[in-house]
């Protein structure tokens, strides 16, 4: 009788608790939401000479998510901006013809997005320019991502005060070596005889980086940066050899009046000065009237009554094996996406949008075979972001056509297994010791508290080598190649796109609209179709009910208090997720 109690006592209390953080929840976005309509201007409506506002000072997915915790400011519990790139796409292209946009205007400082991303952005503003409109950008200080950006424009005015910070490209990586022998922790690893650049495992065994690996790392960086020095070179006319003699002496770092000197700012304005700038660029006697990415997205529909429909199906993130949450890829989600937009009459050409630096080998094998049945009934176009590396490029290889930036890390083709021996952390360390009663020899396999056995790792060596076998020769039968080849550009090494097409990697440099263009001439559809975005966004409410069983509003807060270090925190969580066999890039490029 009394544990009944003790039982119910226990539910009730549980129920309780989520009943209050629900409404806890509920509340702080509701107090927001009030707060905004009073202090912001919410409005959808865009009033004549208006610009369109953009600060972009976080990181830009590639699509735009209701997330309801994701965009909340955790310390001022201010709701940020976190319009995807798919959004802020639309409104560049809308806002070339809508009358009552005169202009974009840009505030940036830092913007935490990959180069390839920043690339896509570019290249749409490229555009938009041709419309006779201006643009213009304002910052008290401008990292090197926010002046790649800022360098499109018309007018670039910086603070009297700051400073650009440009210094040129570098990736730092983090080793758990010693790290490793201080706690006892063997992590065992398993790699395939031709894995010279599947460097992902590097920091466990070794304190720098390999041969091999410094070898990528200079012909990335060298490719990355060469395309931001050309397209600055391309902006400002100013020679890509002067920005490399800017950016090892460190000059734009002392006074700003240098960055005017060398015509990389046009003026330089206080606040003030930016908006009397503005005011008069726009006709406006009284107050600006700027309308920012996420308000003007309200602001107009695009209807289409085509039911030929180009799908986009986004893949984004880390690949991981079952069903679990949007902000990575789980291979039951993706492959439930993918065959029902093979199942859908209506849908008659995909492009599957890669941004993921890979994961799972199974997880990539379950969604390459969803990807083999459907392009069997319709073309799959595949247009890579950031990252289309490892099991990301799995997923990839076998499309009739593949799209790439130029500065997309792709490649990376590659397995290995990683399995964590902590017998002596547990035995020496903290004291534990363990015992065991099996029924055949191996029933123990797996465990963390001991060693692999000899025999063991064999059967896991055969298993990384076939699942290399696999990868090679699925690239090999998607791109047309000879498996040797393939093996002779693979070996984990990772590839800017850039590099990439000139050894088969990928077709065509371009973007995501390119992509689309390219689909819908494929499937012959003309100027009778709708593009729609796959997989369907969820409610506000279920988005609501899934954050208590996620750790998103905790990621997202993390993300914020440490910024770019947050990849250092976010390393350390992959020791323990990314066990197993894994197709999975070495790194993540950090740019600033």
């Amino acid at each position: 009788m009394k544990f009944s109690k003790v039982l119910l006592a226990a539910f009730l209390g549980t129920l309780i608790a989520l009943l209050i953080t629900f409404f806890v929840k509920v509340g702080v976005v509701s107090s927001m939401i009030s707060g905004m309509s009073k202090d912001t201007e919410t409005s959808t409506d865009v009033k004549p000479n208006s610009v369109l506002y953009m600060k972009l000072n976080y990181e830009i997915q590639d699509r735009s998510v209701d997330d309801p915790f994701g965009s909340i400011n955790f310390s001022s519990k201010e709701m940020l901006e976190s319009t995807g790139l798919n959004v802020i796409l639309r409104n560049i292209e809308h806002a070339k013809t809508d009358p009552n946009i005169k202009g974009i205007y840009m505030e940036l400082s830092s913007i935490p997005t990959s180069t390839a991303t920043l690339q896509e952005l570019r290249d749409k503003l490229i555009e938009f320019k041709e419309s006779g409109k201006f643009i213009a950008c304002y910052g008290e200080t401008y990292s090197q991502s926010a002046y790649y950006m800022a360098s499109i424009a018309d007018h670039i005015w910086l603070n009297p005060e700051g400073v650009i910070d440009f210094h040129g490209m570098a990736s730092q990586i983090m080793f758990y070596k010693h790290l490793f022998e201080k706690l006892e922790v063997e992590m065992q690893i398993v790699r395939g005889p031709n894995n010279r650049f599947k460097s992902a495992v590097e920091p466990y065994f070794l304190d720098k980086m390999s041969e091999a690996n410094r070898e990528q790392m200079d012909k990335l960086l060298s490719t990355v940066w060469g395309q931001i020095l050309v397209a600055i070179s391309e902006s400002r006319n100013i020679s890509v050899e002067q920005l490399n003699q800017i950016a090892d002496n460190l000059e734009l770092m002392t006074d700003a009046k240098v960055a005017l000197n060398y015509g990389l700012v046009d003026q330089l304005y206080y606040r003030d000065q930016v908006l009397a700038e503005l005011k008069t660029m726009t006709g406006s006697s009284d107050k600006i009237n700027a309308i920012n990415n996420e308000n003007y997205a309200k602001s107009y529909k695009t209807k289409n009554p085509s039911k030929n429909e180009v799908a986009i199906i986004y893949a984004s993130g880390q690949i991981y094996d079952g069903k679990g949450s949007e902000d990575n890829i789980y291979s039951e989600n993706l492959s439930k996406t993918i065959r029902e937009a093979r199942e859908d009459k209506d849908v008659k050409a995909i492009v599957l949008r890669v941004n993921s630096p890979g994961g799972s080998a199974l997880a990539s094998a379950i969604i390459g075979r969803e990807l083999d049945l459907t392009k069997e009934v319709k073309p799959i176009i595949v247009s890579m972001g950031n990252y289309a590396a490892s099991g990301g490029y799995w997923i990839s290889a076998k499309a009739d056509y593949i799209f790439a930036d130029p500065t997309t890390l792709t490649g990376s083709i590659g397995v290995f297994g990683t399995f964590p021996n902590l017998q002596g952390l547990l035995n020496n360390k903290i004291g534990l010791t363990f015992d065991v009663a099996k029924t055949n020899e191996n029933a123990d396999f797996g465990s963390v508290t001991q060693p692999l056995t000899p025999f063991q790792y064999a059967k896991l060596q055969e298993n990384v080598v076939k699942t290399y076998d696999d990868f090679t020769r699925r690239v090999a039968e998607g791109r047309g190649l000879r498996q040797t080849y393939v093996d002779s550009i693979g070996q984990g090494r990772v590839w800017a796109g850039a590099d990439a097409i000139e050894i088969g990697l990928v077709d065509q440099l371009g973007d995501m609209e390119d992509a689309i263009a390219f689909a819908v001439e494929k499937a012959g559809l003309g100027d009778d179709y709708k593009v729609t975005e796959l997989p369907k966004e969820k409610d506000f409410f279920t988005r609501i009910m899934e954050s208590f069983n996620s750790n998103n509003d905790l990621d997202a807060a993390l993300r914020q208090k440490m910024g770019v270090y947050y990849h250092y925190f976010e390393g350390i969580e992959n020791l323990q997720k990314n066990t197993g066999i894994q197709a999975r890039m070495p790194f993540d490029l950090v740019i600033e």
